[in-house]
C-alpha cells in the first residue's frame, strides 16, 4: 500500500526541516494544514509532504521563510522550477527522488532522472544524485520514515538504470596495455552490490578487463584467477557484512586463502570498509573511501 499519511516526524527526515520549526511556521504562516487526531497529533497527506520538499528547497537556497510563505502552493512550484533551471539540478533532484520512493511512483522517478542524465550524463547521475540519495536512504531507513517495500522499490530502479549503462559498455574492446584484471566480488551472505556494479561500469569505460562475481562470494574461490596468466587485482565492497567484529578475521581469512605467497592486492571500499583499523590490514590491503579515489588510481596502471 502506498504510504499516504506522514507524521511531522516523517516530514523532518525527509525534507531536513526540525518539527519544531514546521510547529511554527504553521502557526506563524499557516504554512501547511495537517489534520489532527482526538488526542490533536499531526498528520501530513501528500501534497503537504511535496509543499515541505519545495519549501525546504527554496529556504536552502537563501529565500527567507516569510517571502516562502507568502506565496500559493503554485507560485511555490514556479519558483522551485526557475531556480533549478537556473542553478544545478542536484538537491531538488534528491528531494523528488525522495518523493517518488515515499509515493512508488517510477514515472516520477524516470523524469528526475532524465532530467539530471541530460545535464550530467550517467557518471554524474551516480555521483551527484544517486549517491547523496542513497546516503538519505540509509538515515530515512534506520528512522522508521520508510520501510523495507520503499528501500527495494528504489533501489531496484536505481540498479536497472546501473545495468542498462553497464552493458553499454560490457562488450566494448579492453585498451589497458598491462595484464591487469579486476576481480569485483561481495564477500559471503552481503547482497547490497549498487557501489559495486557501477565501479564496475567506471572500469570498463576506462578499457580495464573486469570479471564481476557479483554477491556472496566464498574466498576460496577467487585463487582460480592467479592460475591464468594474469595479475589480478581484487576488489570487494563491503556494506553490512562482514560485520565490523569480523572484518579482521575476514581479512586474515583473505590472506590465508587467497593471497598466500604472492602479492596479490585487495582493494576495500563501503561504508563498514572505513572502520577498518590500519593495524589489520595485511601490506596487500588498501581501504579507498570510495569509487572516485579508486578510479583515480586506474589511469596509472593503464599506462603502466
Amino acid at each position: 500500500m502506498i504510504k499516504s499519511k506522514f507524521s511531522i516526524k516523517d516530514l523532518e527526515n525527509l525534507s531536513g526541516i526540525k518539527s519544531h520549526t514546521i510547529r511554527i511556521w504553521e502557526k506563524r504562516y499557516e504554512l501547511l494544514e495537517p489534520d489532527r487526531t482526538d488526542t490533536n497529533i499531526r498528520s501530513y497527506n501528500l501534497s503537504s509532504l511535496r509543499k515541505i520538499l519545495n519549501v525546504s528547497y527554496l529556504k536552502n537556497s537563501g529565500i527567507k521563510i516569510s517571502t516562502i510563505a507568502s506565496l500559493t502552493t503554485t507560485e511555490i512550484e514556479t519558483q522551485v522550477r526557475t531556480l533549478v533551471k537556473r542553478n544545478s539540478k542536484n538537491d531538488h533532484a534528491v528531494q523528488e527522488l525522495k518523493l517518488a520512493m515515499v509515493n512508488f511512483d517510477q514515472f516520477m522517478f524516470q523524469k528526475v532522472y532524465d532530467a539530471v542524465l541530460a545535464e550530467v550524463g550517467f557518471s554524474g547521475v551516480f555521483y551527484r544524485l544517486f549517491i547523496p540519495f542513497l546516503e538519505e536512504l540509509g538515515y530515512l531507513w534506520q528512522s522508521k520514515t520508510i520501510n523495507i517495500a520503499h528501500e527495494h522499490f528504489i533501489s531496484h530502479l536505481i540498479k536497472q538504470k546501473v545495468l542498462i549503462n553497464l552493458e553499454k559498455v560490457q562488450y566494448q574492446e579492453v585498451s589497458n596495455k598491462n595484464n591487469n584484471v579486476y576481480v569485483l566480488f561481495l564477500p559471503e551472505n552481503e547482497m547490497h552490490d549498487l557501489g559495486l556494479l557501477f565501479l564496475n561500469y567506471e572500469l570498463l569505460k576506462r578499457g580495464c578487463k573486469t570479471v564481476y562475481l557479483g554477491a556472496s562470494m566464498v574466498l576460496e574461490a577467487l585463487p582460480f584467477f592467479k592460475n591464468q596468466g594474469v595479475t589480478p587485482i581484487y576488489i570487494t565492497y563491503i556494506t553490512v557484512n562482514p560485520t565490523e567484529k569480523e572484518l579482521p578475521s575476514f581479512l586474515r581469512k583473505f590472506d590465508r586463502k587467497v593471497t598466500k605467497e604472492d602479492a596479490v592486492e585487495l582493494w576495500i571500499l563501503g561504508y563498514l570498509a572505513q572502520k577498518i583499523k590500519p593495524k589489520d590490514l595485511s601490506k596487500n590491503q588498501t581501504v579507498y573511501s570510495g569509487i572516485s579515489e579508486v578510479i583515480k588510481k586506474i589511469p596509472e596502471l593503464i599506462e603502466a
